[in-house]
């Protein structure tokens, strides 16, 4: 594989981890969301992530010959973005203008730990890849330097 196929590697995480980093922001935004527009409490979003698989075997059997081919294989995408099904947390608070006939509200099932622990991977993932980027960049110009 060739530099460029590198960072064009690296570069598709960085972008499916800024956008998992997002969805993580907007479910600890909305932790306390009782009422949404479809109705009902805000529930918990999750980023499902699809490896980038070459688009033909032509382009496979090129890499492996070591010619330059115009795709990344290797890379990743955001597949989709789901949301987690699971039932709400109900707390009693009879005068919250949510609240049923007994008095119940239904808060997001978000747990704070969970969403802030997986920011912290997104940010680390996220860290490691803008790393490799700079490592093939600074290989990049050595080979100009030697050319030279």
């Amino acid at each position: 594989m060739n530099l460029f196929g590198v960072m064009g590697i690296s570069a598709s995480g960085l972008s499916a981890e800024r956008t998992r980093a997002e969805v993580v922001a907007g479910n600890m935004a909305n932790a306390e969301s009782t009422h949404t527009a479809e109705g009902g409490p805000y529930q918990r979003k999750e980023v499902v992530f699809q490896s980038e698989a070459p688009s033909s075997f032509r382009m496979q059997l090129a890499s492996a010959g070591g010619a330059v081919s115009t795709g990344v294989a290797g890379g990743v995408t955001v597949r989709s973005i789901i949301s987690d099904t699971s039932a709400p947390i109900m707390r009693y608070e009879p005068g919250h203008p949510d609240a049923d006939a007994s008095g119940f509200v239904a808060y997001p099932n978000i747990n704070p730990v969970l969403e802030m622990t997986d920011l912290m991977d997104a940010s680390r993932a996220y860290q490691m890849n803008a790393s490799a980027v700079q490592a093939a960049k600074q290989m990049i110009q050595q080979s100009i330097e030697l050319l030279k």
